[in-house]
């Protein structure tokens, strides 16, 4: 199974009967409220580092775990990934997909589109095209978590609903994507590390590391 990049996270939900409106209003503001505290902090970051892994679940009961890192400048909107089978290079412009195992590298610009969730966005992009409601806390470890859920207004959407769950330092803990087709996709982010200097390198392309790969531009 091909991973599923950390680029194409998407949103979550809440409904309400007549009699149920306020308190659902209520729970709405509170969740826009703890999202508003997590993005102002991440806002303050220049960079970030972060240790995570990803566990996908099928409808059918497959199951995939993998770990990787990522290394955001957010100036310049660059950020590297790195998984086990697949690495994720932009530079801000252009995103190199690099799979060593087919020995290719996709190449595609940058996707800017308000419904796309990446690093460049993932702590603001709730702002517009959701809905949200809060969830009552739960525990992962011996950590007290608030849990939030949201939902697409775009009902063409093939995800179905969004999980985020966030600790105490108002860090996101793991995001949990939901889709129509039963599947569920979590990222946890396992540590994390701000304003670290981070070489630009990092950020670039090396054809000539992969002379034997081919290179497929979608550009």
């Amino acid at each position: 199974m091909r991973i599923i990049p950390i680029t194409r996270i998407l949103i979550l939900a809440l409904l309400c009967l007549p009699i149920a409106a306020a308190k659902a209003q209520t729970k709405a503001g509170s969740a826009k409220a703890t999202l508003d505290q997590v993005s102002k902090k991440y806002d303050s970051y220049r960079t970030m580092m972060a240790d995570f892994t990803f566990e996908a679940k099928q409808a059918d009961g497959q199951q995939y775990n993998d770990s990787g890192s990522l290394k955001l400048d957010k100036a310049g909107n660059k950020y590297h990934i790195k998984l086990n089978a697949q690495e994720i290079i932009s530079d801000g412009k252009s995103v190199w997909s690099i799979l060593p195992e087919d020995q290719e590298i996709q190449v595609s610009e940058v996707d800017k589109s308000a419904e796309t969730l990446g690093p460049q966005n993932l702590f603001t992009f709730y702002r517009t095209g959701y809905t949200y409601t809060s969830l009552a806390d739960e525990r992962a470890g011996n950590q007290s978590l608030k849990a939030i859920q949201l939902t697409p207004t775009d009902k063409s959407s093939s995800y179905a609903k969004i999980k985020i769950r966030i600790n105490g330092n108002n860090h996101i803990h793991d995001i949990t994507v939901y889709d129509k087709a039963s599947s569920s996709y979590t990222y946890t982010v396992n540590a994390l590390y701000v304003n670290q200097k981070i070489p630009q390198s990092m950020f670039t392309f090396q054809k000539n590391q992969f002379k034997d790969f081919e290179l497929v531009d979608l550009r």
